[in-house]
């Protein structure tokens, strides 16, 4: 009875410290993004992860670091996971839609594309120019 109680006690002792932990690597890590301190920034965005390793975020976020540091397969990796944990990330399809034009896969791009149409609330815009954008250059 002694232990349960003594778990239960470390329990609520530690969780209000974990807690602050994930939040406290992620929001270091935007801190380092917006500073251009890409390495930095993964690895507080990797640490937000062991602790949180559904946080869709930190993974938007990686994906953005490999795009700057134009490392696509890691990029397309972390934005198919982001859309694994919601599919309704806005930010993560339009991303992925745009990498699979720089990639020359019109068709893949063209349905992202859809997808994204169907669900849009703030990439709306960003949509339709990539919807012209797929048009021209498959066309070419």
């Amino acid at each position: 009875m002694i232990k349960k109680i003594l778990s239960i006690t470390i329990i609520f002792l530690l969780l209000p410290n974990i807690l602050f932990a994930k939040s406290e690597f992620f929001e270091e890590g935007i801190n380092l993004f917006n500073k251009k301190k890409f390495d930095d920034a993964k690895f507080k965005f990797e640490q937000d992860l062991v602790l949180n390793p559904k946080n869709e975020l930190s993974y938007l976020y990686l994906s953005k670091i490999f795009n700057q540091q134009e490392k696509k397969d890691l990029e397309e990796q972390n934005l198919k996971t982001v859309m694994l944990i919601n599919p309704k990330n806005e930010e993560a399809i339009l991303n992925l839609a745009k990498l699979k034009l720089s990639n020359s896969d019109y068709q893949g791009s063209k349905e992202l594309n859809k997808r994204l149409k169907l669900i849009c609330n703030n990439f709306c815009n960003q949509s339709d120019q990539l919807k012209i954008e797929i048009e021209n250059l498959s066309k070419k």
